[in-house]
C-alpha cells in the first residue's frame, strides 16, 4: 500500500496550468514528502467550481485491539475493499470524488527497512490518484482508491498500486456516474511509467 508520496510545487503547478485549475498562492509553500496524517493537495469540484486546496491524508478510525475489548487508532490511507460499508456509502458520491496530485509516490523494499521504490510517470510532470475526501472529526480529510498492480509495480510490490487517472478520465472521475466511473479503477499502463 502507498504511504509515502510527493508533489514538487513546480510539477503540480504544470499540471494545474495543463488541466486548467489555479493553484492558490499557499500551495508553494508545502513540503514535497506527503505521510500518513501529513497535508496533501486535493483537486476538486464544489456547485460547479473548481477547487485546490490543502486536506490531511487519511481517515482515523479505532478498530479492535490485540487484547479483549481494546481499540487502537489508524490511519486508512488507501481504498481497496469498494464494497466495505465504511466506503460504499462514499465512492459513488461526486461531491466525495477528487484528484491527489503527485509528482511520484513509493512502496517499500520487502524486508528492507525503511527503503523504498518510486514510482513515476515520466511522459508528465505529475499524474493524480484517484481520491475520495469528506469531512473527518471536523476537518477535511482525503485517501486515494487502489487495485491490483501492474506488471512494473507488481514484482516490487504484489499487493497493490495507486489507481492513476489519465488526465482524459480526470472529468469522469470527478462528475460521472459510478456505474462509467467505477471502470476507471484500474491498473494504470506499465508502459507509461518507471520504476527507481
Amino acid at each position: 500500500m502507498c504511504n509515502h508520496y510527493q508533489k514538487h510545487p513546480e510539477a503540480i503547478a504544470a499540471w494545474a496550468d495543463y488541466i486548467g485549475w489555479s493553484l492558490p498562492d499557499a500551495f508553494g509553500e508545502t513540503l514535497d514528502d506527503v505521510w500518513p496524517k501529513g497535508e496533501g493537495w486535493v483537486a476538486r469540484i464544489e456547485d460547479g467550481e473548481k477547487r485546490f486546496e490543502p486536506m490531511r491524508w487519511g481517515f482515523e478510525l479505532h478498530v479492535p485491539g490485540k487484547r479483549e475489548g481494546t481499540t487502537r487508532k489508524t490511519q486508512v490511507t488507501n481504498i481497496r475493499n469498494l464494497s466495505s460499508p465504511f466506503w460504499r456509502g462514499r465512492v459513488p458520491r461526486i461531491e466525495r470524488r477528487c484528484l491527489v496530485p503527485f509528482t511520484r509516490f513509493a512502496e517499500p523494499k520487502i524486508g528492507q527497512g525503511r527503503e523504498e521504490h518510486w514510482f513515476t510517470v515520466p511522459s508528465r510532470p505529475a499524474a493524480a490518484f484517484a481520491g475520495i475526501w469528506d469531512m473527518w472529526n471536523g476537518e477535511p480529510v482525503f485517501a486515494f482508491l487502489t487495485c491490483e498492480p501492474n506488471s512494473l509495480v507488481k514484482p516490487l510490490h504484489p499487493k497493490a498500486m495507486p489507481v492513476i487517472l489519465a488526465e482524459d478520465d480526470y472529468q469522469l472521475w470527478l462528475t460521472g456516474d459510478w456505474n462509467e466511473a467505477q471502470s476507471l479503477v484500474a491498473p494504470f499502463p506499465a508502459q507509461l511509467m518507471r520504476a527507481e
